[in-house]
């Protein structure tokens, strides 16, 4: 780690930043070493993407207040090209990404080498195949980037950033979408970055991660600085507590549930690859959820999960087949508005692409799914919709200036609570939940476990899609693991280890 006497690469100083009725920054200050990585943690809303836009000039000066310095030097950016040009790049967690070109043109995107106007194809290809090499990448830089995983392409966006010659790197929630084993090889380039004395902010939920990776650990809480202190000197009790402000002794709710009658079944459901006619995603499936349990679908990416909870509520685009029953009556569901109709709520997994409409307000959102139930006939009744829209916001928590401040600039977690209102809005007997606290804090966490717990005790039947086995283990009644679109085995809470869930996801047990 490098020296604290040394000038720091970047100095952020007295950073404050407000929107209509919000505080967003509060006296910010963050500093970054040449060849640090160093954690920038806090709740959802907290000002860290925020802090970030300030610093890559996406918030153009004056609109903030307070000094940027770069080795030393006062940086006034007025828009994001001036951040670029000075040596600060930003991953975020949305990829820029262009689909349709090949990863040479999105890495040079804007920068094309040319001669008398005519792009220099050969230049570009070769430019960008040297970078991918010096991060030991083996990706073909002609190949589009849409043909691409999402790991290669987080790598291919890091490229583009550092082609723009970065001495300033920031990455916002980079393992997000990533496996395991794509995670790891990200870890492996962070290494190579440090030691080419580029500095890192690394913005994430993962503590584990962070505490992994990181030199130093600076908390944001309510757009203020906590403290910055050695990674060492920390633990993750600890971090959290500086987070949300005070100690979570326990994150999952007590158990002591237990279902009763049955609300869900499904009985042989099979799902065709929309992209490849005659082989399945799913082939078979056969499982009930009782009203009152929290069941848990576990399994490896690509096993299923995802298409299972699409064909139960009528959304996935291949041909499906089988029986699913609600409330013992077998019902044939072609589209999530029969779904619906049939009591079947759907917190999808991406919810800023298939579960909030961005640019509408946090109101329309919430009773997107809902109108005809809360107004009561063809005409919107519009102190129903708000009445609905207020009680949400007091149950669940949610912070927004207003019911109708546009849902695309509310925090993550607080995103992720709209997307619950509208389907509890929907009053379901079945709720079917996938990565339900995916990049969202700790503390947006433990109030959507306790949510969770609170409708299944109600007698509501969840269904749950979770990649993190902790929170399988500490949520769930019952857990099927699903493998290579077949159910591979059941669980009860009392019987489920790590160990055993992977055993069977990984076909090493029945």
């Amino acid at each position: 780690m490098s020296s604290s006497t040394q000038t720091p690469l970047l100095e952020m100083r007295g950073i404050n930043k407000s929107f209509p009725g919000v505080r967003a920054l509060d006296g910010v200050t963050f500093d970054l070493r040449a060849g640090e990585l160093h954690a920038l943690v806090g709740e959802n809303g907290a000002g860290k993407s925020t802090l970030m836009k300030v610093l890559a000039g996406a918030y153009p000066y004056p609109q903030y207040e307070g000094d940027i310095f770069l080795n030393g030097e006062l940086q006034r950016f007025h828009s994001v090209r001036d951040g670029s040009r000075a040596g600060v790049a930003v991953v975020f967690q949305e990829l820029s990404l262009v689909p349709e070109m090949s990863v040479a043109e999105n890495i040079r995107l804007g920068r094309e080498p040319q001669r008398g106007g005519v792009v220099q194809w050969e230049q570009m290809y070769s430019q960008s195949a040297k970078l991918l090499t010096d991060l030991h990448l083996k990706i073909d830089v002609r190949q589009p980037v849409a043909e691409l995983g999402i790991g290669h392409q987080q790598m291919v966006e890091i490229a583009k950033a550092l082609s723009q010659d970065a001495k300033v790197l920031v990455l916002d929630e980079p393992t997000a979408a990533l496996t395991d084993t794509e995670a790891d090889h990200l870890f492996t380039i962070l290494q190579r970055l440090r030691e080419r004395r580029i500095g890192l902010i690394y913005i994430s939920h993962r503590l584990e991660e962070v505490f992994r990776l990181s030199d130093r650990i600076t908390v944001l809480r309510d757009g203020k600085t906590v403290g910055t202190q050695p990674t060492r000197e920390l633990d993750e009790p600890r971090v959290i507590a500086k987070m949300v402000g005070r100690e979570v002794t326990q994150l999952f709710p007590p158990a002591g549930r237990s279902g009763t009658e049955e609300v869900l079944a499904v009985r042989g459901l099979s799902a065709e690859r929309p992209d490849r006619p005659g082989t399945f995603a799913l082939r078979d499936i056969h499982f009930s959820a009782r009203g009152g349990e929290v069941l848990a679908i576990a399994g490896l990416m690509g096993a299923g999960r995802t298409e299972l909870l699409m064909s139960i509520f009528g959304s996935y685009l291949g041909k499906v087949t089988g029986e699913i029953r609600i409330g013992g009556e077998a019902t044939a569901i072609r589209s999530p508005a029969e779904s619906i109709g049939q009591g079947i709520g759907f917190v999808t997994e991406d919810r800023k692409r298939s579960g909030l409409v961005l640019e509408h307000s946090t109101l329309e959102n919430m009773t997107l799914a809902a109108l005809p139930q809360i107004c009561g006939g063809a005409l919107t009744n519009a102190p129903r919709e708000m009445a609905a829209g207020k009680s949400m916001v007091e149950s669940l928590r949610i912070k927004t200036a207003s019911l109708f401040t546009e849902v695309g600039t509310l925090s993550g977690g607080n995103q992720q609570k709209v997307v619950l209102s509208k389907w509890l809005l929907t009053k379901p007997k079945v709720l079917l939940l996938d990565e339900p606290t995916r990049g969202i804090d700790v503390g947006a966490k433990q109030e959507i476990y306790a949510e969770i717990d609170r409708l299944a005790r109600s007698g509501m039947a969840v269904v749950m899609v979770s990649s993190e086995l902790p929170e399988v283990l500490g949520l769930a009644d019952r857990i099927l693991v699903l493998r290579d679109g077949q159910v591979a085995g059941e669980f009860s809470a009392a019987d489920a280890t790590p160990e055993a869930i992977m055993a069977c996801a990984t076909g090493q047990a029945a």
